[in-house]
């Protein structure tokens, strides 16, 4: 059965602050938890006002803190942006810090514009061309350590961190078809390529010591509410977010509008049709064959859920939502 998790930015909205953002954020980890979802992830962005989730290993320490059973993860750590040494020296201490519950996603975008990626590496030599060699070098950290070994990750060496790699293009499935890892595809704002990266990492997989089978995870946008109507206006919120993002005008997490189609021109229409071709929005029937017909076209062994919502209590409302979705599926598969 298809597992769920969760992927949150943290958003920051119109009015508020990343403060109340954590916060809202670690009342929706413990939500999710509750729900049964397997996995809370945050990823890692930055100069963008409307996220908050930049430094991700220390908001999931947060994260880490008020939770308990659920893994807690990154989707993800931007490595061309940072020393594979350092992101293992971080993610060796959130996983000293909570055992048997850390995942670390690995993506080769800089998760940024170009003079901010500038401004954090200072240097653009490396970057995504070493993308390969970083991973194997950030996986070799956490091997045990050896003797005479000159550099270790302390901690790091010998710990239980689950690594992945993350992709919205064929590349970074055949890397983690070659490193037999499990793979994420961000269809949930790149969908064009998901069912020809999904078939290249499945038939191209290499069996390794960290997994024996591919294992597919698939971005999805969902926004629930109790009425279609309702999903449709709370989704305005992202709507609008995404073409400021494109148009080169980021901004915090605008509130939902009534007539986001009306105000929408033909090329910001085209835009949101390719980027979020695969969102479900809708009531609870509505999400429920949503995600049946997502599960069934594309085999995915889990689907990493996000939905940006204004409000707080209506982003709570719909997760659960969604969750009660994936159980009524789960019954009906198990014939219960």
């Amino acid at each position: 059965m298809t597992k769920i998790s969760v992927l949150d930015l943290s958003p920051i909205v119109q009015g508020g602050d990343a403060s109340a953002s954590f916060k809202s954020s670690l009342d929706l980890a413990r939500h999710a938890e509750r729900l049964g979802y397997k996995r809370f992830w945050m990823a890692e962005h930055h100069n963008m006002p409307g996220i908050a989730s930049a430094a991700t290993a220390v908001a999931l320490a947060y994260i880490g803190a008020g939770t308990s059973t659920i893994r807690i993860g990154a989707g993800g750590v931007m490595l061309p942006n940072h020393a594979p040494l350092m992101v293992a020296e971080q993610f060796g201490t959130l996983a000293s810090l909570y055992p048997g519950r850390i995942d670390l996603g690995l993506g080769r975008a800089p998760g940024t514009d170009q003079a901010t990626a500038h401004a954090l590496r200072r240097h653009l030599s490396g970057g995504a061309d070493t993308f390969p060699q970083d991973v194997v070098e950030l996986m070799h950290y956490f091997e045990p350590a050896k003797p005479g070994q000159m550099v270790r990750a302390v901690p790091g060496a010998g710990l239980d961190v689950a690594v992945w790699i993350l992709g919205s293009s064929t590349f970074g499935a055949q890397l983690a078809a070659v490193l037999g890892l499990p793979y994420a595809f961000a269809s949930h704002f790149a969908p064009a390529e998901m069912m020809r990266a999904a078939a290249i990492y499945r038939e191209r997989f290499q069996p390794s010591e960290r997994l024996d089978k591919p294992y597919l995870m698939l971005g999805l946008n969902i926004v629930a509410a109790d009425t279609d109507a309702e999903a449709r206006r709370l989704f305005s919120s992202l709507q609008q977010a995404f073409v400021a993002l494109r148009t080169g005008q980021p901004g915090p997490l605008p509130p939902p509008i009534d007539d986001m189609d009306s105000r929408l021109d033909v090329t910001a229409k085209a835009m949101l049709g390719q980027a979020l071709s695969q969102a479900i929005i809708g009531s609870p029937s509505t999400v429920r064959a949503g995600l049946a017909d997502f599960i069934e076209r594309t085999g995915a062994d889990e689907l990493m859920i996000t939905g940006s919502i204004f409000d707080h209590e209506a982003r709570l409302r719909s997760f659960e939502i969604a969750a009660e979705a994936h159980g009524a599926l789960a019954k009906v598969r198990v014939g219960v």
